[in-house]
């Protein structure tokens, strides 16, 4: 659980996290969430309203069993029920460090595939300003 907290962290000092509940709504609105991370003591209200910003989207909540305290202290702040990755590769990585590949085998093969396109847009990318830099051999 510390790794994956580690990696929330990671992801919000590198600009890729969204915390609190009107930034994770809005991020899940614009469908950049690609992981929703809700924290085991979180109400249940909160937990329903996490499922509903990522309902009819391939965007993926899962509950923590890290508490509101731990999961706000590592992102530097008192406490935090819910946070968002917004970066595919690293939502895959958190999910990896949970270590439990049978509870969230659904939620790694989408982040899985999504962590693969983002790869590949990324090497697209860097062949074409190749390209643009020193002209198509």
């Amino acid at each position: 659980m510390n790794k994956a907290l580690n990696y929330l962290a990671l992801a919000r000092k590198g600009g890729m996290a969204e915390l609190g509940e009107e930034p994770v709504g809005a991020a899940a609105r614009a469908l950049k969430a690609h992981l929703i991370l809700v924290a085991a003591d979180a109400s249940d209200h909160t937990w329903r309203r996490a499922k509903s910003f990522a309902a009819g989207t391939d965007q993926q909540c899962i509950r923590l069993d890290a508490g509101k305290e731990e999961m706000g202290f590592v992102v530097g702040r008192t406490s935090l029920a819910v946070a968002a990755i917004t970066d595919p590769r690293l939502a895959l990585a958190l999910v990896e460090a949970l270590g439990k590949p049978e509870q969230y085998r659904q939620t790694l093969e989408v982040l899985t595939t999504k962590a693969e396109k983002a790869k590949k847009r990324q090497a697209e990318a860097k062949a074409h300003l190749r390209n643009v830099r020193k002209g198509k051999k």
